[in-house]
């Protein structure tokens, strides 16, 4: 079932099973602030398990990197703003993974990560990424870092 998310009043609604679920609710709050600010568009999450085909495409780009996760996702999203594809998927363990992709051939495509306050770094980062540190009022500490995704999906 579908989740419209509300920033003003974080709920975990979802993501129940995380041992960080309040972390993460607040990492999912801060996301869908700021769509709202900056596009008024609602971010609407839905279990991942409901609808397979977005994890299978975020899992495809992350293969780009050798990337696979053993972690279990919770919520998915994916929309169309301003000619950008977002693609959202939120982790049992407190990890976002996000894609940004253009629509445009020309435009933005990336990969970004974030982690929730306290979570250690996955041991499929260490060595590859650096993470720097972002101050949510909703979230805490955030903790990210991108790779920009070269093939065309």
């Amino acid at each position: 079932m579908a989740y419209k998310v509300d920033f003003k009043k974080v709920s975990t609604i979802g993501l129940e099973s995380s041992p960080v679920a309040d972390k993460l609710a607040g990492l999912r709050a801060n996301e869908a602030r700021y769509f709202r600010n900056k596009y008024r568009h609602e971010f609407v999450t839905m279990p991942a398990d409901e609808n397979p085909e977005i994890l299978n495409r975020i899992e495809t780009i992350l293969k780009e990197r050798d990337m696979e996760f053993p972690y279990k996702p919770l919520e998915v999203s994916d929309f169309v703003v301003e000619n950008t594809r977002w693609s959202h998927v939120f982790y049992e363990n407190g990890l976002e993974v996000n894609i940004l992709y253009s629509l445009d051939p020309n435009g933005k495509r990336a990969v970004g990560f974030k982690l929730t306050e306290g979570m250690d770094v996955p041991e499929e980062f260490e060595g590859k990424f650096k993470f720097v540190r972002q101050r949510s009022s909703l979230a805490g500490i955030i903790r990210g870092t991108y790779f920009v995704i070269k093939g065309n999906y």
